[in-house]
């Protein structure tokens, strides 16, 4: 289980550094989500470098504990985001289906993150 839980952790952190890079690559993606009382610009990259920081987190034993707390935090935070976007009539995610199946990813991110952050 230990080998186990060490390769899902080392996915993890790949994929929310990758995520967080993305942020920087492809900002106008991200903008959809971003409420319009809220600065696009800075929750978009401010989003982006925690994520980078948290993944990196993820990959040093002293630190893996609060970066998986954090990550865990940060997901509960988008899911609204997430749930909106299914909703709205054009969906930032793209199609309807597509939110709707971001949406059930989004708490398997929540779970993944949990799974690790636990002892």
């Amino acid at each position: 289980m230990k080998n186990f839980k060490s390769i899902l952790t080392i996915e993890f952190a790949i994929f929310m550094i990758l995520g967080g890079v993305a942020h920087f690559l492809n900002p106008e993606y991200y903008n959809e989500f971003i409420p319009d009382f809220l600065s696009e610009v800075l929750v978009n990259y401010a989003s982006g470098l925690l994520e980078v920081a948290l993944g990196i987190g993820c990959f040093i034993p002293k630190y893996r504990s609060k970066a998986t707390l954090g990550i865990l935090i940060l997901m509960i935070a988008f899911l609204p985001l997430h749930i909106v976007d299914v909703f709205k009539e054009n969906p930032a995610m793209g199609t309807h289906t597509a939110a709707l199946i971001r949406l059930p990813l989004q708490l398997l991110l929540i779970l993944w993150a949990w799974f690790i952050h636990k002892k």
